[in-house]
């Protein structure tokens, strides 16, 4: 049936396109508007529970504070380092295999624009040669 639609020229496919009904309309205000109060419902239980929880955690959490700060401190910056370590690490071995690949002439993403660049700094070098070159010899003679 999709193909007997997609094959109709775009003048049927403009008249067979009709409003819809005030019913279906209706029908997805309603749908919409229960979806986003049983959301708003949840999201007012989360809060409540959310209070009530800090509310009975709060006099564990000063009493037990001296340890508990220096301790999650700690924790902290020991994941933060494992997680730099490991990004570097990855970050490190991404670009060796970049390297692998440039080098072997697989001709990985980006190896154009560095060939480019490279074309661009070695014709400026010469020119800045050639320049140097030229006073050097003006100013000897």
């Amino acid at each position: 049936m999709a193909e007997y639609i997609r094959d109709r020229p775009p003048q049927q496919m403009q008249m067979q396109q009709q409003p819809q009904p005030m019913s279906h309309t209706v029908v997805k205000a309603v749908t919409a508007a229960m979806a986003g109060g049983s959301m708003l419902v949840l999201s007012g239980l989360t809060l409540a529970v959310t209070v009530i929880g800090l509310t009975v955690a709060t006099p564990l959490l000063v009493i037990f504070s001296p340890v508990l700060v220096p301790a999650a401190i700690a924790v902290f910056l020991v994941a933060t380092g494992f997680l730099t370590s490991g990004g570097f690490g990855l970050a490190a071995l991404s670009v060796l295999s970049w390297m692998y690949k440039y080098l072997t002439g697989k001709h990985p993403p980006g190896a154009d624009q560095l060939d480019q660049a490279r074309q661009r700094l070695a014709s400026k070098a010469r020119d800045i040669k050639e320049s140097a070159q030229q006073r050097i010899d003006q100013a000897t003679q």
